[in-house]
């Protein structure tokens, strides 16, 4: 009697050990897969393998765009209406317009500089249209769409600045910019004895050089330009310094969501609406 129950008992412990090792392996399997999560969110949940962003943006009926809020002339919230409008955000709608056959059909999700990748490695985002520039180290992070504007990085200063070039940055004058861009290391690299002093965003930045927190802004001249419409007291001097062409963040790894953004980014260039949509915001077609 006594070794039937011994037999008995190995015998369910043997069970519980399986079921353990089954439930575990399961747990474990699910938490790597790298797929889109469950509902209607298409968030990928950081696996090895890519999401698939356009099944998941038809799926879930809508595409989620990480864009700036706070860059004139790109994307640029209005506080009365809460509207968010530039160049970027119509890139956006379009593109959903593309895939949706609606260009309302897109939620404008904030980003920064600091910010906007590890929003899109998490899920939280479909793409990055943000005024991002293509650089080989965050290649390693993200893959990017072609080209989708050309822009460089310049300086602003208030109108009668001693400051009209890069030239001019040395000891002793204080650089704005914002943290997580390539503003600030290419700053560094062209002024190295300069003081750089980084914000959150470009409207504290430019809040910071109204205040005289500063001798000048630095970044894009394209994003500088749409400061000087807010305030005509500064200007862009001295040209552009670098070269800062502007691509659409996608996960790592989604060549099939990379393709069909070029197919659609080469699309608008052939029909002349990309032409249109830099006229408007710019003031120019753009330079072939």
């Amino acid at each position: 009697m006594r070794k039937r129950r011994k037999k008995l008992g190995a015998a369910a412990l043997a069970v519980v050990l399986l079921l353990t090792m089954v439930l575990a392996g399961c747990g474990t399997q699910g938490g790597s897969t790298g797929t889109q999560g469950s509902g209607d969110t298409g968030k990928a949940d950081g696996g090895s393998a890519p999401a698939k962003t356009l099944d998941a943006i038809k799926q879930r009926g809508k595409v989620i765009a990480g864009v700036k809020f706070d860059t004139k002339l790109f994307g640029l919230k209005d506080p009365a209406s809460g509207n968010v409008e530039g160049f970027d955000i119509d890139i956006a709608k379009a593109l959903a317009k593309k895939i949706l056959g609606d260009e309302s059909k897109v939620e404008l999700k904030e980003v920064t500089s600091k910010t906007r990748i590890p929003l899109l490695k998490n899920g939280d985002i479909d793409m990055i249209i943000a005024t991002m520039t293509i650089t080989e180290e965050r290649k390693q992070e993200v893959d990017f769409s072609d080209v989708y504007f050309k822009a460089g990085q310049s300086l602003l200063v208030k109108k009668g600045s001693k400051i009209a070039s890069v030239a001019d940055i040395k000891k002793g004058v204080k650089v704005l910019t914002v943290k997580g861009s390539t503003s600030a290391q290419n700053i560094r690299e062209k002024a190295p004895e300069a003081t750089v002093l980084e914000f959150e965003n470009y409207q504290e930045a430019f809040t910071a050089l109204k205040a005289g927190q500063g001798d000048a802004l630095t970044t894009d001249n394209a994003i500088l330009y749409g400061m000087t419409k807010q305030d005509p007291n500064y200007q862009v001097v001295g040209g552009t310094f670098t070269d800062e062409p502007y691509g659409i963040a996608i996960r790592k790894g989604d060549t099939e969501f990379v393709t069909y953004v070029n197919e659609f980014l080469k699309g608008m260039k052939a029909s002349g609406e990309y032409d249109k949509l830099h006229e408007k915001w710019i003031g120019e077609k753009p330079s072939k």
